[in-house]
Formats: structure tokens, C-alpha cells, sequence
């Protein structure tokens, strides 16, 4: 039958693999390097078709991994500040933080200090203004210096010229209402040019006055003909008080004739009489002209003034003093 024909074959098979392989292979399981050298005979047909149904697997462990000691033994944990030491540290860090907050907000302070107690001689304030070329102070500027008034005023010998106002502080000049409020290419343009005796006798400075200073259409106010005047006649009479210094006591003012804006203007001031800490003097505000050409300057204004020195006045800054 044909199934008997089959085992019959098989069994045949097994047999003849079993006398093919050594004795070891049936009782043990041989290494893959050694099936490699096993002696069977591949020729024979039965042991062939036998082999392709015998699967052979092979199980080979993989080797664990050792674990490798630590070299790095972790730090020892840092031992925590003592209390006196952690406060001693927080007052020394905002001990340093006031300190240095201190001085950066006291720097400008100190600036103005400096300048109040070291203020430029009237040869250096002449230098601390210099208007940018092109510009409209520049072009005043250049009127004013080549004018034959300013140059007849400056031939004196008898007097010295200075620009007072530059000799304000810089970061205090913005608050002063004729060096910084009143200072621009509408308005004063420049600051004004001083010529004065250094007794305290007598003073000539010259003023541009701008369009944005009317009252009137074309007409300076009169009450910026009344400032000049104030702070002209004090600032002649200072150098006569005993600190250099005196507040207005009284003042009072003739208006001769209108001023017209676009033009200068020359304020002439004179001490009459100096009584302990009182200076009495009179001026006027002209119009610049060329004298030595002929020309008659207009008056504009006539005043007088009684300027007092303050009890206090040994401490106070000397902003106006032009001999300091």
C-alpha cells in the first residue's frame, strides 16, 4: 500500500541519518562549528530530501553585561553657612548696591558742583559758544562779531568782554530764563556779549532780540525789555557789593520807543552809589549803531534800579559775578 510504502521509506531515512551522524549528536547538542565538520554524505538522494525537512535551530545566549563600577565618587554635600556669616554677607552686598546707586545719582549733582566752584574765567566763556555752521546762530553770530559798534566796545581797554551767561552751569542753564528759556533761533539767538569795568562801575552788553519776542506785530514786548534791564543793571553793580551778589530791590522804567524785533539792541547800565550791601544804578537800552560812522542810536527805554545784598549771600553761588 502506499502508505506503508512511505514509513517504510521514512524509517529507512532515520536509520540512515542516525549511522551517518556520530553517536554524540543524538545525545547532546553539537555546536555550530562543529555541523560544519560532520562527514555526511550528501549524495545519497533519501538523506537529502530528508535534511530540507529537518529545521536545525540554534540557541546561543547573548553574554550579560557586567556593570562597571563608578570611578566618580559624587562630592560631599556643602556644609551650610553659619547665620552670622549669610547676615554679614546680605549687609555688605546692600552696603555696595546703596553705594554705587549713590554715586551714579549724585554724579550730576556733583558736575554742577564743580562748575559752581570752578566757574570759567571771562576769556573761557567767550569759547563756550560756538553755534553749529549753517544755522541761524551762526549767521547772528557772524553779524555780531564783525559789527563796528562791537568792535569800538571792544577796542576799550577800560573794560573786559565776557559772555555771562555761559558762565551758568550747563545742566542749570535750561532753567535760567535768559541763557536757556528764552534762547533760540526766534527769540535771544545768542547769548548776550558783555563789556565790563571790573570795579563794578559800568557795563555795555549787546542783545539780538527775535520775532517770537512781540507783544506787537514787529514789536519786542515790553516786558522783555524790562528783564534785560533787570538783570543788566544788577549784573554791573555786583563786582561793588561786598559778596558779589544783591537781589532787586526796586525798579523803574521810562519807554522812550518802541523796539522793533530782527535787530540789536546795547544795553548801557552805570553804578551811581554803593551804601554797605545797597548799589543804586541807572541804565538804558539803545539801538547798535556805527557812532564812529555818524550814526545816532535810538533810546528805547531809560530805568533805574536799587539792588540789595541778602544777609546770606556769603553762601550762596555766584552765578552772576563776573570777577570771581
Amino acid at each position: 500500500m502506499p502508505i506503508r510504502n512511505n514509513l517504510s521509506s521514512a524509517s529507512s531515512a532515520t536509520r540512515a541519518l542516525r549511522s551517518a551522524l556520530p553517536r554524540t549528536a543524538l545525545t547532546r547538542p553539537v555546536p555550530i562549528q562543529n555541523l560544519a565538520r560532520a562527514p555526511v554524505n550528501y549524495s545519497q538522494p533519501h538523506i537529502l530530501r530528508t535534511l530540507q525537512h529537518v529545521r536545525s535551530q540554534t540557541t546561543v545566549a547573548e553574554p550579560t553585561p557586567t556593570p562597571q563600577p563608578n570611578d566618580q565618587t559624587p562630592p560631599p554635600p556643602r556644609a551650610p553657612r553659619s547665620r552670622p556669616i549669610r547676615i554679614l554677607r546680605a549687609v555688605l552686598l546692600a552696603a555696595i548696591s546703596f553705594t554705587l546707586g549713590a554715586t551714579m545719582s549724585a554724579a550730576p549733582a556733583l558736575s554742577v558742583a564743580d562748575d559752581l566752584l570752578s566757574p570759567p574765567s571771562d576769556a573761557e566763556t567767550l569759547q563756550l559758544w560756538q553755534p553749529a555752521p549753517g544755522t541761524r546762530a551762526a549767521e547772528i553770530e557772524a553779524q555780531l562779531q564783525s559789527h563796528p559798534g562791537v568792535a569800538a566796545l571792544r577796542a576799550d581797554e577800560s573794560l573786559v568782554e565776557s559772555r555771562p551767561h555761559m558762565r551758568i552751569p550747563n545742566a542749570l542753564r535750561h532753567n535760567n530764563l535768559t541763557a536757556g528759556t528764552l534762547l533760540g533761533d526766534e527769540e535771544l539767538v545768542v547769548p548776550a556779549l558783555a563789556f565790563s569795568a571790573p570795579d563794578g562801575s559800568r557795563m555795555i552788553s549787546v542783545h539780538y532780540v527775535g520775532p517770537a519776542l512781540c507783544g506787537h506785530p514787529g514789536v519786542v514786548h515790553g516786558g522783555l525789555l524790562a528783564t534785560l534791564l533787570d538783570e543788566g543793571l544788577a549784573r554791573c553793580c555786583f563786582p561793588a557789593l561786598p559778596n558779589k551778589i544783591g537781589m532787586t530791590a526796586s525798579l523803574t522804567i521810562n519807554y522812550k520807543a518802541p523796539c522793533k524785533a530782527g535787530q540789536f539792541i546795547v544795553l548801557r547800565a552805570e553804578t551811581t552809589k554803593v551804601e554797605g550791601r545797597k548799589a543804586w544804578v541807572k541804565g538804558r537800552l539803545e539801538t547798535l549803531v556805527d557812532e564812529e560812522a555818524g550814526e545816532k542810536p535810538l533810546v528805547l527805554d531809560e530805568a533805574e534800579a536799587l539792588f540789595i545784598e541778602p544777609r546770606q549771600a556769603a553762601s550762596m553761588a555766584k552765578l552772576y559775578n563776573p570777577n570771581p
